[in-house]
């Protein structure tokens, strides 16, 4: 079994669902009480998320390129950014790293392409809505086509993020408010919703609409576990 990396704290609320949901899928996948062998590096978010709001960059990639080498030179395979806004930094991180780095966009890309879709909605931080690090990938690299939200419900949808699922919250208007816009979207022609942001699971499921809905976290860690499986 291949060592697994996970860089997390980014919030450490979805890093757990991230250690939850891989352990679950090694032990789904060999029984008994195997689980899986991962190394973990935990940020501290908060520095960071003052660097995000300044639009330093070159600040955040510092320190997350920091983070991800400890994680390789602990003896990791390869690397899991547990968070989908922080990719952002990949190309800094990927030329730095001497592992591979399993991007979370591919791995969700490939599961919606397994189910047909070609256009899709994007729900996360307005970074992942807005830059082109996440669509751009998902356009160029896969051929799909990425609808957002209008301005107002990107600056909801990204406030309830930082100010409440990053913090452990989740609560019943803003589940009506992301229905919402998941709503808009599809009425739009989405043929799915992409929950781009590793927490909003916390707050939504498909239990809650009809529209087919893919969770980054979910995706990312039934990725890791097929590639520390694989030969």
């Amino acid at each position: 079994m291949k060592k697994i990396g996970l860089l997390g704290g980014m919030s450490w609320e979805s890093t757990a669902a991230y250690y939850r949901l891989i352990n679950e899928g090694v032990k789904s996948t060999r029984g008994g009480l195997h689980s899986a062998e991962m190394i973990l590096y935990s940020v501290d978010f908060a520095p960071i998320e003052k660097l995000m709001q300044s639009a330093d960059w070159d600040g955040v990639g510092e320190k997350i390129t920091d983070a991800a080498l400890r994680v390789g030179r602990a003896g990791a395979d390869f690397l899991l950014i547990c968070t989908n806004t922080m990719h952002i930094c990949a190309p800094r991180i990927e030329a730095a790293l001497s592992i591979p780095l399993l991007h979370i966009a591919d791995a969700t890309a490939e599961a919606l392409l397994e189910r047909g879709i070609g256009k899709v909605g994007l729900l996360g931080t307005a970074f992942t809505m807005e830059e082109a690090f996440y669509k751009g990938r998902l356009k160029d690299k896969h051929g799909l086509e990425v609808l957002v939200p209008e301005r107002g419900d990107r600056a909801f949808v990204n406030g309830v993020i930082f100010d409440e699922l990053c913090c452990g919250v989740a609560c019943g208007p803003s589940k009506e408010g992301y229905l919402r816009i998941i709503e808009d979207l599809a009425a739009r022609g989405a043929e799915g919703i992409i929950l781009g942001c590793t927490e909003i699971g916390m707050l939504i499921s498909q239990e809650d609409t009809d529209v087919p809905l893919f969770d980054t976290t979910e995706l990312h860690a039934k990725k890791a576990v097929a590639l520390a499986m694989s030969e």
